[in-house]
């Protein structure tokens, strides 16, 4: 499961001492896991062209915007004609389990123990 977690987010985390970046991973001090990160932007608002990439209300890394020719700044982004407003922070991957659950002919998939730590941690602090 990928989560995107905003840079304010991670800077009210870092204040509170509740969790922290160190050397590309987020640190979560309370269950005590670290998760891999990359630096990504949320592409929040169209200022002005069309979304004719279909980019609004979705995730893209650093690498991804490179590959994309965008000009990223700030909190803007501008692909070809298009002009957009981000939210900069970080994108990480919760590995999940996917046992068969009963009766469900083995369809259901089910987070690991790490990932629903890391879940109901953001979940409560956002």
């Amino acid at each position: 499961m990928k989560l995107f977690l905003p840079q304010k987010t991670l800077e009210e985390w870092a204040l509170s001492d509740k969790a922290d970046l160190a050397d590309g991973k987020l640190v979560v001090k309370e269950g005590k896991s670290s998760h891999s990160v990359a630096p990504a932007v949320h592409f929040s608002k169209l200022v002005s062209g069309e979304d004719t990439q279909g980019l609004l209300g979705r995730v893209k890394t650093t690498t991804q915007l490179q590959a994309l020719n965008a000009e990223h700044f700030a909190d803007s982004c501008i692909i070809g004609e298009a002009a957009y407003e981000v939210v900069e922070g970080y994108i990480t991957e919760v590995q999940t389990a996917a046992p068969a659950g009963k009766g469900d002919g083995g369809k259901k998939k089910t987070q690991s123990p790490e990932a629903d730590l890391l879940a109901a941690f953001i979940l409560d602090k956002l």
